[in-house]
């Protein structure tokens, strides 16, 4: 057994080299390509998911109200509507996200560039 590295069986057929990896780098129209998506889709989809148990888990609750059972349903339920509502503000967070990271990445890359103008240089007589 090694805890160093991946075993052969989870490794890619052709691993890329370092620096050369298509995936660690996309423009500002997949960027908000990805947040529309969020938008458009993922998170109404997810949000109908997560009410899709109410009426049946309410009923159930209600059918046991009395019972070990029906507290438990309770608190399952419980749990179930909280990790829906973390889930809907987790994927808000990666869509505004994915909003601003153009708009960072370009604010940084012009200061840094203002910056190193800035600094007197005997190379700018040339």
């Amino acid at each position: 057994m090694r805890l160093n590295g991946i075993p052969e069986e989870d490794r890619a057929p052709h691993p890329q080299p370092s620096g050369n990896r298509p995936d660690l780098a996309s423009t500002p129209a997949r960027k908000r390509a990805a947040a529309n998506t969020i938008s458009t889709e993922i998170q109404p989809n997810t949000r109908k998911a997560g009410n899709r148990p109410d009426e049946s888990m309410t009923a159930a609750i209600s059918d046991f109200s009395g019972w070990a059972t029906g507290k438990g349903l309770k608190t399952v339920h419980t749990a179930w509507e909280s990790q829906v509502k973390t889930l809907l503000a987790r994927l808000d967070s990666e869509k505004g996200a994915l909003g601003s990271a153009a708009s960072i990445l370009r604010t940084t890359d012009v200061e840094r560039g203002a910056r190193i103008k800035s600094i007197p240089s005997s190379l700018n007589s040339y």
